[in-house]
């Protein structure tokens, strides 16, 4: 089955200091093909609408750029997708099987202050759906909260950009607060991998990935929470007239309670 991903990213391009930020390209291009080659639908949006920008450093740096990278800077029809984005609050979530947020330090300052974001994510959480972020984009988590007002993350293994990691990319000053302090502080589980190493965390279907290495392994994460939720819509479609005729004939006017459980539609 195909699955409609929502990919939402910043919209701030400054850390204050007159360096310039943004989301990185790791993040948002390497999961962007996997879910596409995956063969399911994927739109892009941001926090304000319009273009997203880049951290310059993700783009133009002196590593070498993975190829997912290389491949959505050339690829037109994803380039003209980031200059013309929705603003997250013109996104109708209806159809959106999952929600994922990639980092760059811009997504500090922008996604904890989104109350849109925050109301989808907790939408998309409560129906089941799957919510995932890597690194940085875990602060898009921050203000979601559950319909009782208990923090999205509190509770549930939960992970991203590290203090550890911050310090030695030489932010930590410079940030408006260390992710990693506020996930704990809200009662995340906060599990920490080895610096810079690929790392991902899965709670249900809260999935978290550390830092910018970990976006492919996110993303496999996330195609294989849509496989087990497809598999599990496929056997309620199976068994539901079976259940319909059984509830029918016990309660004449009753119909097949499947309250409090959603599952992925096709986009």
């Amino acid at each position: 089955m195909t699955a409609h991903i929502l990919i939402v990213t910043t919209s701030h391009n400054s850390m204050g200091n007159g360096r310039i930020t943004g989301v990185w390209a790791e993040e948002l291009a390497v999961p962007y093909y996997a879910f596409l080659d995956a063969g399911h639908t994927v739109t892009l949006a941001s926090i304000k609408g319009g273009p997203i920008p880049f951290d310059p450093r993700s783009v133009n740096g002196e590593e070498p750029k993975p190829d997912g990278v290389t491949r959505f800077l050339a690829d037109r029809a994803a380039m003209q997708a980031v200059q013309t984005t929705p603003a997250i609050a013109q996104v109708d979530i209806a159809t959106v099987d999952a929600i994922f947020l990639p980092g760059g330090h811009g997504s500090m300052w922008d996604l904890p202050a989104s109350r849109a974001l925050a109301e989808r994510i907790a939408t998309l959480d409560s129906q089941g759906r799957v919510v995932a972020a890597v690194c940085h984009g875990a602060a898009g988590l921050l203000a979601a909260r559950r319909r009782d007002g208990v923090p999205l993350v509190a509770g549930r293994k939960v992970n991203g950009f590290t203090n550890a990691e911050e310090e030695k990319v030489g932010l930590a000053k410079t940030v408006p607060f260390l992710l990693e302090d506020r996930l704990r502080a809200l009662g995340g589980d906060f599990v920490a991998g080895p610096d810079f190493q690929p790392h991902a965390v899965q709670d249900g279907n809260l999935i978290t990935g550390q830092n910018p290495a970990s976006a492919q392994m996110l993303a496999q994460r996330v195609l294989a929470a849509l496989e087990g939720f497809n598999t599990h819509a496929a056997e309620r479609a199976t068994t539901a007239p079976r259940r319909q005729s059984v509830a029918r004939s016990n309660v004449g006017s009753m119909v097949n309670s499947s309250c409090g459980v959603s599952t992925p539609r096709s986009a």
